[in-house]
Parts: C-alpha cells; sequence; structure tokens
C-alpha cells in the first residue's frame, strides 16, 4: 500500500481534514515538511506496517548513531507505547494512560495529562495489566483509551480536555489498554476483558464531539439486544444457545486495527475465549465465531463484510490481536492487495483483504497443535489429543505466542516482515471448579503451565520473515523470550530493543547487528522514528514489564520494581548526550518477615487463591515479580504489617500512584492474603533465597 495516497473527494471538505488526512496518511508536503517527517499515526501510516521512509539513518552512516536527548518519567513502570509525531512534536502513553507531549527536538516536556483514574474509578485500575499502548491524532487534537474504559480527546497544543466518553458498561470487567485509531473524522477503540469472560465489541466515535457513530460485536448476546443484525445471527449458528446467560464469550479487540483507505474497510483483530475451555464456554459445540478472527468492517457503518478465523473453537487463549500489514504482494503472477498477520498460534498469514481469501500460511518456528492450514478450507488441521479433553495436552506455542502485540514491521525494499518471535510451549489441563453442593459450576477454567524441552525454548529472537516465499529468510537469536517491537526503514534497517535493555540496528537484508545501546533497563514497545529541520531521530520508549508478570521465572532479567528509571529516549546521527546512571540489574532478593508470627496454612491457601485472582498481574506468579508494575510483595515493608497492608487495599491510599483500591475484602480475607504473603517470604528465606531476613516486626 501506498504510504502517501489521493484523496477521495467526500474526504477534502476543508483545509484542516486535508491536511490531517495527509499527514495521517505519511505524506508531508502539505504542512511544508517533506515525506516521511511525522510518525502520525499508529505503527507509522494507515498501513500498521511499522516502516519509515527515512533514510538519513541508513547502513553507512548508522554507527554514528548517538543519544540526543532523554526524558525521565517518574512514577512510570511498564512502558508499551510508541511515541506519535507532528510537527515536531512526540505524543505518547505511560502505564496507566497518562498522556505525554514532548519536543521533539529538545526533549522538552510541553505538556502532560493524568486521567486520574484513581479519582474516576479507583478499583477499576486492578482489571488487567496496567499498560497503554499509545494515542492517535486528528485534526489537532490526541485522543487516548484509558484503562478505566473512558477515550479522552485532548487538545494538541494544550493538553486541555475537550470531551471524555465512556466506552464500556458500567460495573464492567472490560478495559483499555490499546490505542485508538483515526480516520475519516472518526476515532475507533476496542477494549480487553476477554481473560474476565467479557464480551467483546468495537465502538467508532466522532472525532469532534465524541458522539458514537456505531458499534460492533465480535461474539453474540441476547437474541433479544443482538436483532436482525445478520453478523450476529450468522455468529451465533456457531455457539450454544444459551452461552450468553452464563459468559460474555471473550473475542475483545484489545490492540490491532488496520483502516484501509483504498477500500474503505477497517480490519480487526480479535482475541481469546472467555473463558478459555470451550466445553465450558460453549457445550453444545461450534466455532465460536468470531473468537480468534480477523474481520473485516465497512468503515462508515461498522457493518459486516468478511472474517477469517484463525483458531475455530479457541481453547488455548490464542489471539489474533497482533498488528495486521497491509500491502500488495505477487502472488501466482499478479499483485494482490492482501493483509498479513503473524498472530500468537505460530503461523504467518496472507489473506486477500479484498475477498478474506486465505492465500498463505506458513510455521514461523516450532508448531505442534496443527499440521498445517488447508489453504482450501482455511481451517487448520489439529493435532489429535491438543484439546484437553481427555487429559492435559503439551504443545507449542504458549499463550504467549510465536508473536504477541509486540510490532512486527514490513519493509518495501527487502520484502521482509521483521517478527519479535517467541518459543515456548505450555501444559493445558481442564480445571473443573464445584460449589459448595460438589456440583460442578457453570464457569469453568483451565490451567496453563509453562513447558521447555528444546534448547531454544524460553528465548526469543528477531526473525525476517518472507512472505511471498512463505518461509524465514534469517534469524537472530535473543537470550530472553519476552523482547520489543520493531521498526523497519528506508536506510536498509531494522531497529529492536531487548529484553536486557540492548537497542539495536540489523542489517534488513542479513541481520547483522551494526550498532546498539545500552539503555539500562529492558524494552517492550517499538521504536519509531521521525524528522524535526531535516534532522533524523529515532525514538523509543524504555519501560520493561507487561505480562512478564504470568510466568517471571521465565522473563526475569534482574529489572526491580522502582530501581531503574523510566524513560523515552531519542537518537540522531552524532548525537553527543550521555545517559544518566542506572542500577545494573539485580537478581538477588531480600525478603523481610516476622518471626513471632505464626503461620496458619489454611488461611495462607486461601489467600493465595485471592492472590491469584486480584493481584498476579501486577505483582508476578508466585509473589515474584520480575519486572512487574508492582513490588516483589515478599520483600515489601508494607505487606509485612497488616494494618498496613489493609489501609492500602480497602481504603485505597496508594491509588494516586497505581495501586488499585479493594473495598470489597474482608478483614478476613486481608488476613488471608497477608499470611500467604508471609508464608511465601517465609519459605523463600528457608529455601536460602535471601542473604538474611530482617528482625521483628518490620512497619510500613
Amino acid at each position: 500500500m501506498a504510504r502517501c495516497r489521493p484523496l477521495k473527494a467526500r474526504e477534502s471538505a476543508s483545509a484542516g481534514l486535508l491536511l490531517s488526512l495527509l499527514l495521517l496518511a505519511g505524506c508531508r508536503e502539505a504542512s511544508g515538511g517533506y515525506p516521511g517527517a511525522d510518525w502520525a499515526s499508529h505503527h507509522g501510516g494507515y498501513d500498521e506496517g511499522a516502516y519509515s521512509t527515512l533514510d538519513r539513518i541508513d547502513t553507512a552512516t548508522v554507527a554514528r548513531l548517538g543519544l540526543a536527548w532523554s526524558l525521565d518519567l517518574p512514577g512510570e513502570q511498564t512502558l508499551e507505547a510508541t511515541p506519535l509525531a507532528v510537527d515536531g512534536i512526540l505524543y505518547f502513553t505511560g502505564s496507566t494512560s497518562k498522556v505525554y507531549a514532548v519536543d521533539g527536538a529538545s526533549g522538552k516536556l510541553l505538556w502532560s495529562h493524568d486521567p486520574e483514574i484513581h479519582r474516576h474509578m479507583p478499583d477499576h485500575q486492578r482489571l488487567i495489566f496496567p499498560v497503554n499502548r499509545g494515542v492517535a491524532w486528528w485534526a489537532g487534537k490526541v485522543y487516548v483509551g484509558t484503562i478505566d474504559g473512558r477515550l479522552i480527546a485532548l487538545d494538541g497544543r494544550t493538553g486541555r480536555l475537550v470531551w471524555s466518553v465512556a466506552t464500556v458498561t458500567a460495573g464492567s470487567r472490560q478495559t483499555i489498554t490499546g490505542a485508538p485509531r483515526a480516520f475519516g473524522g472518526k476515532i475507533v477503540i476496542g477494549n480487553g476483558g476477554a481473560d474476565r469472560n467479557a464480551r467483546g465489541y468495537v465502538s467508532a466515535y466522532d472525532a469532534e464531539t465524541g458522539r458514537r457513530l456505531w458499534r460492533f460485536h465480535t461474539v453474540p448476546g441476547d437474541p433479544a439486544e443482538d436483532g436482525d443484525d445478520p453478523a450476529m445471527r450468522m455468529a451465533a449458528r456457531t455457539w450454544s444457545a444459551d452461552h450468553w446467560k452464563t459468559s460474555g464469550g471473550g473475542g475483545t479487540v484489545w490492540d490491532s486495527m488496520t483502516y484501509d483507505p483504498e477500500l474503505n474497510r477497517l480490519y480487526i483483530g480479535v482475541g481469546n475465549a472467555g473463558p478459555y475451555d470451550p466445553a465450558v464456554r460453549s457445550p453444545g459445540g461450534g466455532d465460536n465465531l468470531f473468537l480468534a478472527s480477523i474481520v473485516a468492517l465497512d468503515a462508515d457503518s461498522g457493518r459486516y463484510v468478511w472474517h477469517y478465523q484463525a483458531n475455530p473453537r479457541e481453547a488455548w487463549d490464542y489471539k489474533a490481536t497482533a498488528n495486521m500489514i497491509a500491502t500488495e504482494l505477487r502472488i501466482d503472477g499478479r499483485r494482490r492487495k492482501v493483509l498479513m498477520q503473524a498472530p500468537t498460534n505460530g503461523f504467518f498469514y496472507v489473506l486477500d483483504r479484498e475477498s478474506g481469501k486465505l492465500l498463505s500460511a506458513g510455521k514461523l518456528g516450532k508448531v505442534t497443535w496443527a499440521s498445517h492450514i488447508d489453504l482450501k478450507t482455511g481451517r487448520p488441521v489439529e493435532r489429535p489429543g491438543i484439546r484437553y479433553e481427555k487429559g492435559p495436552s503439551d504443545l507449542w506455542p504458549s499463550p504467549y505466542g510465536a508473536h504477541n502485540w509486540q510490532a512486527m514491521s514490513y519493509s518495501p525494499k527487502t520484502g521482509l516482515v521483521y517478527i519479535p518471535y517467541m518459543q515456548l510451549g505450555a501444559r493445558y489441563s481442564a480445571q473443573r471448579v464445584k460449589g459448595t453442593d460438589g456440583k460442578e459450576l457453570p464457569l469453568g477454567g483451565v490451567t496453563i503451565s509453562p513447558l521447555m524441552k528444546d534448547p531454544e525454548d524460553g528465548k526469543g529472537a528477531l526473525v525476517a520473515w518472507d512472505p511471498q516465499a512463505g518461509k524465514m529468510r534469517w534469524k537472530v537469536q535473543h537470550p530472553s523470550l519476552w523482547n520489543g517491537g520493531t521498526m523497519a526503514t528506508a536506510g536498509g534497517l531494522v531497529f529492536q530493543g531487548d529484553a536486557d535493555g540492548r537497542f539495536a540496528a540489523y542489517d534488513a537484508r542479513d541481520g547483522r547487528r551494526l550498532w546498539s545501546f545500552a539503555t539500562g533497563l529492558g524494552i517492550v514497545a517499538a521504536p519509531m522514528s521521525y524528522a524535526v529541520a531535516g534532522r533524523q531521530y529515532i525514538s523509543i520508549l524504555v519501560g520493561y514489564g507487561g505480562a512478564t508478570t504470568l510466568w517471571p521465572d521465565l522473563v526475569d532479567r534482574g529489572w526491580k520494581y522502582g530501581r531503574q528509571p523510566r524513560r523515552l529516549l531519542t537518537f540522531t546521527l552524532d548525537g553527543r548526550a550521555e545517559l544518566p546512571s542506572t542500577p545494573p540489574p539485580d537478581r538477588t532478593f531480600h525478603a523481610v518477615d516476622d518471626p513471632a508470627l505464626v503461620i496458619d496454612p489454611a488461611a495462607a491457601a486461601e489467600g493465595a487463591a485471592i492472590y491469584g485472582n486480584e493481584c498476579v498481574t501486577c505483582h508476578g506468579g508466585g509473589l515474584k515479580s520480575a519486572g512487574a508494575p508492582g513490588p516483589d510483595l515478599r520483600e515489601s515493608r508494607a505487606a509485612l504489617d497488616r494494618d498496613a497492608l489493609a489501609a492500602i487495599l480497602r481504603e485505597g491510599v496508594l491509588a494516586p500512584n497505581g495501586m488499585p483500591r479493594f473495598s470489597e475484602l474482608s478483614d478476613a480475607q486481608i488476613a488471608a492474603l497477608h499470611m500467604y504473603i508471609r508464608d511465601g517470604a517465609r519459605a523463600a528465606i528457608r529455601d536460602g533465597a535471601v542473604r538474611k531476613p530482617l528482625s521483628g516486626g518490620a512497619r510500613f
């Protein structure tokens, strides 16, 4: 797809709208700049290809790349956003949806806007990882989706609030972590919450007023409410008749959306099921549309056009939420308008974006759940026994995926796609939940544990994939699983940060590392490039975390909570700035304990269940934080004192710092949680995981 496109007549009603459309299409001529100077939409352009047309930093000059400036971001933890750049100003978000505007040449903070989730909805922060993946820009305004489900419009010059609307149902388990998309005077946003069994949908709002224009649900609900919607009637035939009475079904669109100006369509990447086990979710059988699917919608009305389902009857937390890249490829001797995606299930898909027809699907790496994808039917040929009906199932990849939300990029110069690849297996076991009467409850679940058998299991890589040939061209191995997104450039480079804090540039042709910089903290975000006054810059947000909390032993790189500063780093040729000193990784562990406390095993077991349901996404599985947005509670003096713990949980005294309130917890539940933390700390001390415990009852 061309980065700069001719405008449709209906889109050029005003000079302001004309300029905004040109910016969003990747063109800068209209504002007196030059092509590629701005990075004005998510992944750099409507095609979502994470490709910069700037080429002053190239394979010959990249060795001269140096730090232009850095900006510390106090109070931030996990940073997953990629900044936008419009007219020399960078716009990006922090962990809890705070928006920043920074001068792109100097690094000076111009303004910031805090949506104050702790005031608006203090209990809502706890529903998912506290992260945000960025903003949208349209006609002078900046738009952000907040973790508590609001869509907010800000004045791009001042940060002043223009309007705010609630996009999720009050009291729901839905949240927003993804970036909005802007096109044609509309702002589109999805939501998360499938892991809490929420029902997914995307909504479009008027960019000027915030008025809702349309909404498309990704799974069927109550037939009385769905009415005569043909898409919901079609989807309902693939579910049990009454599934909506016990679960929302999942299918949230929490990250990827791609706008296609040539066809005036919006492609949405639909997520996993909720609950995971289809025998619980939809016991009557069926493919369960539109879970784990790409769905094409008419951009003006939100009406269904076509779909492709990667995983019929999804059962493994597989999701089609990775970025989708629109381009053209020569297939069977002719040019085809295509959409490319590498979802979590391990295959790389190429679809005809006009019809939704599957053109190719190849394995990125180790994939055992299916032998191949049948190109005639479009369906996977599943291996026997992968649905854990008769016992545990071992398969690759894990729910982390062979590729997750971290951006892949596409270079039209090399014809290659650059993918942050991961290799890890998982063991799935059905978990039947029974009530006090001994009967099985309608909502069950799945126990998932990591699995490693090969030397490369538990590690990540940068993979260059040839979408026309359907095979890998080269691979750069990384020591850790959870690394950053990629950006390709017209200078023949691919940039990526990794979990160990190395930000590197690779030759896009063969993967040779040509340059690197030690950032002092692991990276999960993708970089971007922009220009000011003819000078090219490259920026990256540095803040390790996110899904590191789920299996912390696999991804612990020594980045402790509160130890390393979170930063925005910006580079340019012959940059001479120096990075302020940063503490090195710290893999030591220092539990605190109160020797006088007697552990109650029953209370500790109850506390473990509470922790697993409410605390794990911020403080880490098994009480191990491993770069999580919250501290390791075994080391926390606050968690040592039950009264201090109660004040934090029930009164929300740390809510302004991102620690949500749990006002519904009883004294007995808080006591149980306290007992679980103390039991875990004491076990770590007993096992020799620390130098020595603190004596006595240290207080917060």
